[in-house]
């Protein structure tokens, strides 16, 4: 790693809305230089791409975690024939997730980096994640290169999108590149542009060590190994580093860099990007942001991250109980290699133990459920997602996530001054031909400060608009997506940050089956939904619950008002069947009914219904909460 001084190395990531085709990109530019080395042969029939390894990225077309690859490489030139007089340059990409739950992220893998590819789709333009990211992305410094990619498409539009980008972010229209990352047109440009334009790394040889830890994952063999990238000094095999967050000390057993597996070097010199591995045990010791450092020689520590803020939480509870144990083994494994997730456990008295987990938003538990179940074959039951709410007290103020902790309003004795909610600064992009139907939606769901302005002076076909609210987070945490797809015909896109907390009227709701709470479904809503999800609920409730042998009352109540109530009819059985045979009464007895001893029978399955009504239970099987909770219930 010596050949590569800092003046050949170009650190750089992709940012992109997502499905605009960054991950392809990120794989094209992968194969097109790993094939000419031989490190990746062209597989005939074969489409798997290099960067996306996991099972639920490459179903669902995302990518859901970072990773660092190296490429060395001559600059490009027209015949591709390696030129042992030109000089060898060496360029880091670090892979960047695209959907805004994964905001975090990237802003990790952008401190890692000098410059940025602004990947834009040129069949749909600019979009909400597009403009968050490339804010974040210029507020860091980095240079920024506008790339319009699928510009092979019949629908691509280049010389409108690239007036967008002028119009948006005063880009100059002779710097937008236009490729195709799927059949590879102009590929080779991006990679000159790169080593052109963005500028290397400002790190010394001969500074003290100063290595900024952006990402990590964990082995089962050799314990958590640490993305790094290198400020100043060196890192080889055997050196004693220290840890500017925890003081602890540590000793390299590994250095390597990705190309794009692991591969072992001898070191890591200034403003290289690569891993090591130094027997940390626990994921908790790699805090990301953390500046490491040779023992014995302090520096100043690095600006670091501010931490992964859960979202959006959720139980998740084994669908046999016996498998509790199983579960969350499984959890803390996973969560070795997605640091974002919070985990405690958590009892039901309906669903028995099980853990409350925190996320990035709803794909990250929808990705985080789906590898529970791919990964450790987990059979699992994952309640309604809450958001975090600030109940404030007299004397103190707590944050409640789990429905059930959430204090009873109506009890005065509680003190209880006021109940906050999260809120969101949301962006939508849409067309203007929806205006009226997303601002419409964003009403419908409690939005506040709501704007527009237009992107662009087009046409009235192709005029677009952006569409600024501030939104309380719970209403975006069901369906409100799929509602804004539906409506705007999938030409809606959407983005989001944190606004922080807002006074709210919420109250907890509870659900009783013949007088008694089921815990696991318990929500909180604001006073204007009330009476509608508590029907909703109720009604979902009649149809899964199996009939009983007495008669169910199903109620949703708020404190100790019921605003909703459906019965579940008991089954009867004919108790008179038996009176009407000829061996027991006679055929006058038939006709007149016999009524004394009919209205005996009755009277006796009245008063037995009447007692197992007093003190019997309903059991509320799994495969109904597992109906219920499935689908989404707003």
């Amino acid at each position: 790693m010596e050949d590569f001084p800092c003046e050949v190395i170009r650190n750089f990531s992709i940012i992109a809305h997502i499905d605009h085709g960054k991950s392809t990109l990120a794989d094209r530019l992968v194969r097109l230089f790993l094939a000419l080395t031989g490190t990746i042969k062209k597989a005939s029939g074969s489409n798997q791409q290099v960067l996306d390894k996991l099972k639920v990225e490459r179903e669902r077309g995302i990518t859901v975690s970072r990773l660092g690859f190296r490429i060395a490489i001559s600059p490009p030139c027209t015949s591709m024939i390696h030129n042992v007089n030109r000089r060898k340059y060496l360029l880091n990409l670090i892979d960047t997730p695209g959907h805004v739950d994964f905001s975090w992220e990237v802003s990790r893998s952008l401190a890692a980096s000098q410059g940025a590819l602004l990947l834009v789709d040129a069949t749909q333009g600019v979009q909400a994640q597009s403009i968050s990211v490339f804010h974040i992305a210029k507020e860091r410094g980095l240079k920024i290169i506008p790339v319009l990619n699928k510009i092979d498409m019949p629908a691509s539009q280049p010389e409108r999108i690239t007036a967008q980008l002028q119009s948006i972010f005063g880009i100059d229209p002779a710097e937008v590149l236009q490729i195709s990352a799927k059949t590879g047109q102009g590929v080779e440009a991006v990679l000159q542009a790169i080593i052109d334009r963005i500028p290397p790394p400002s790190a010394l040889v001969d500074k003290p060590l100063k290595a900024l830890l952006f990402d990590s994952h964990y082995d089962r063999y050799r314990g958590v190994i640490s993305l790094v990238s290198l400020h100043d000094g060196v890192i080889r095999k055997g050196d004693k580093i220290a840890s500017c967050h925890s003081g602890k000390k540590y000793e390299v057993q590994e250095v390597g860099i990705m190309h794009p597996e692991e591969l072992p070097t001898t070191s890591l010199q200034p403003g290289q990007v690569g891993y090591i591995a130094c027997n940390m045990k626990e994921s908790s010791e790699a805090h990301i942001g953390d500046t490491l450092h040779r023992v014995g020689v302090l520096v100043d520590p690095m600006p670091g991250f501010q931490p992964a803020k859960a979202m959006v939480y959720a139980g998740v509870f084994p669908v046999d109980t016996n498998d509790f144990l199983k579960l969350e083994e499984s959890i803390r494994r996973l969560t070795l290699t997605d640091r974002s997730v919070t985990v405690q456990r958590e009892s039901s008295s309906a669903l028995g133990q099980g853990c409350r987990l925190g996320f990035l938003g709803t794909l990250h538990m929808d990705v985080f459920r789906q590898r529970l179940e791919d990964e450790y074959d987990a059979s699992i039951i994952v309640t309604a997602p809450t958001v975090p709410y600030k109940v404030v007290y007299t004397d103190r103020t707590i944050t409640v996530s789990n429905p059930t902790e959430f204090p009873d309003l109506s009890d005065s004795s509680l003190r209880v001054k006021a109940v906050q909610e999260p809120v969101v600064k949301a962006s939508i992009i849409v067309p203007e031909d929806y205006l009226g139907e997303m601002m419409e939606l964003c009403f419908s769901h409690r939005a506040e400060d709501v704007d527009h302005r237009y992107l662009d002076s087009g046409t009235s076909i192709s005029a677009r608009i952006i569409l600024t609210c501030t939104i309380p987070l719970s209403e975006i945490v069901t369906d409100f997506f799929d509602k804004l797809k539906g409506k705007s015909s999938g030409y809606a896109s959407f983005d989001y940050e944190d606004a922080g907390y807002k006074a709210s009227d919420l109250s907890k709701m509870v659900f009783l089956l013949n007088g008694k709470p089921v815990d696991a479904l318990a929500l909180i809503v604001h006073r204007s939904a009330q009476e509608d999800v508590g029907r909703m609920w109720v009604k979902k409730l009649h149809k899964v619950i199996p009939r009983q042998l007495f008669e169910v009352p199903i109620q949703a109540a708020i404190g100790k008002k019921v605003i909703a109530r459906e019965t579940l009819k008991a089954m009867r059985a004919d108790v008179t069947a038996g009176l009407y045979r000829r061996d027991h009464v006679s055929w006058f007895d038939c006709v007149t009914g016999h009524y004394e001893r009919k209205m005996k029978h009755l009277q006796n399955q009245k008063e037995s219904k009447r007692r197992m009504k007093r003190i019997g239970s309903v059991d509320l099987p799994q495969e109904a909460f597992f109906d219920i909770l499935s689908s989404k219930a707003k």
